[in-house]
């Protein structure tokens, strides 16, 4: 792997079907999160009190938001082939701002249907890393490369560090790494520090996408297999690398979700190689997956930003109109994420199967509107698309 900016290559089919995957999988904790009796009531990975399906449930959506983080730093890799460093400064520095203006205001209306406060998820530590690749791609390929690996394997370091500590600057630990307010009705959930090291892992690790193909699956699974083994060292060893230790639990496989029970906010160095660690291994399979199901995962894949914003919406509708038909009042269904005691309260939820099924049924009405948007993606070339 070299430094320099890599000759045009075809868009990576491999790539956009990973993102699809996440994409699908992503939308079933989301619809879990407004149709599961236990949403807001129980912790679906606790290991002593969880079932295997609900944990399942829960940990496999824990691949979404590492790997979406990773792609984009591959993203803006490959955007360097056709942009000045200037010129892709400041589309990420005005991109990365706008994915924050929409996880404010259009994301937490279609969590809430009101804006009770602000919290900072997924887009808000998108829209923070590609800001901070904005001043780290001037850097050599191979720096940023070392400077996600550090932040990485590094961060978990200051886990014992209280954001109370630090008095006035409380507020900045919240957005570095740990999840917290930082100011009136304004709450961080992804702390940007590590997810800042994955973006920059992810452009690091760029050029390994434009080798040809055998080299490509070798490096990705040699990679993948690594982080796997260090993952199972890491967490074995139990003394570094998640602040939340495993332990023995009542029977042997809660003791095995125990080992598994990795912490996302902020994600652990553990989370990290057990995340991507998979997703690396799975890449190569993805380039040699072909009929309907690649099909219909290049169908969300190529269209990330509208899927993930247009879900939420879709999925709260769905949720909030078969709730009214069934006689539970509209604010039971205001303010889920920011307080879902109305929800709680009244009793909302059904097994686990609901959630399910209503996962289905969103991914069956997102299909045609991903279908049409990915088409005009595909035949316009409006500056504004790229922003979207």
């Amino acid at each position: 792997m070299t430094d320099t900016v890599p000759t045009p290559v075809g868009r990576l089919t491999s790539i956009d079907l990973l993102r699809g995957l996440v994409i699908v999988i992503m939308a079933l904790d989301h619809v879990r999160d407004y149709t599961h009796a236990a949403s807001f009531v129980s912790d679906p990975t606790n290991p002593a009190t969880t079932t295997l399906g609900l944990y399942l449930t829960r940990w496999v959506t824990h691949f979404c938001a590492p790997t979406f983080s990773f792609l984009a730093g591959v993203s803006v890799w490959m955007q360097a082939r056709n942009k000045t460093k200037g010129e892709l400064s400041r589309f990420l520095v005005t991109r990365g701002l706008w994915l924050i203006v929409l996880e404010l205001v259009v994301e937490n209306i279609g969590w809430n249907w009101n804006i009770p406060g602000w919290a900072l998820i997924v887009l808000w530590s998108l829209g923070a890393g590609m800001i901070a690749l904005a001043a780290l791609i001037h850097l050599p390929r191979r720096a940023v490369l070392a400077i996600g690996v550090a932040i990485i394997a590094l961060h978990d370091l200051t886990d014992g560090i209280s954001p109370g500590s630090l008095g006035p600057l409380a507020w900045l630990w919240h957005v570095l790494h740990v999840p917290g307010p930082i100011a009136g009705n304004i709450f961080v959930i992804y702390p940007i520090l590590p997810w800042i090291g994955i973006i920059s892992l992810g452009y690091g690790l760029g050029d390994i996408f434009t080798l040809e193909p055998a080299r490509r699956a070798r490096l990705l699974l040699a990679l993948g297999g690594a982080m796997i083994l260090a993952f199972l060292v890491l967490r074995g060893i139990n003394l570094y690398g998640d602040i939340r230790p495993w332990s023995a639990q009542a029977e042997s496989w809660r003791t095995v979700l125990s080992f598994f029970n990795v912490s996302k906010y902020p994600p652990s160095l553990d989370f990290v190689l057990i995340t991507l660690g998979p997703m690396f291994l799975l890449l190569p399979a993805l380039e040699r997956l072909k009929g309907a199901v690649a099909g219909i995962l290049l169908t969300y894949g190529r269209v990330p930003l509208f899927f993930f914003i247009l879900h939420i919406w879709l999925a709260h509708l769905l949720v909030t109109a078969a709730g009214m038909a069934m006689g539970y009042p509209f604010q039971t269904f205001v303010g889920v994420i920011a307080d879902p005691t109305p929800m709680v309260e009244a009793h909302w939820g059904f097994g686990l199967w609901s959630a399910y099924l209503t996962w289905a049924v969103v991914l069956l009405l997102m299909y045609p509107l991903c279908r049409w948007w990915g088409h005009v993606k595909a035949t316009r070339k409006d500056w504004w698309l790229s922003y979207l």
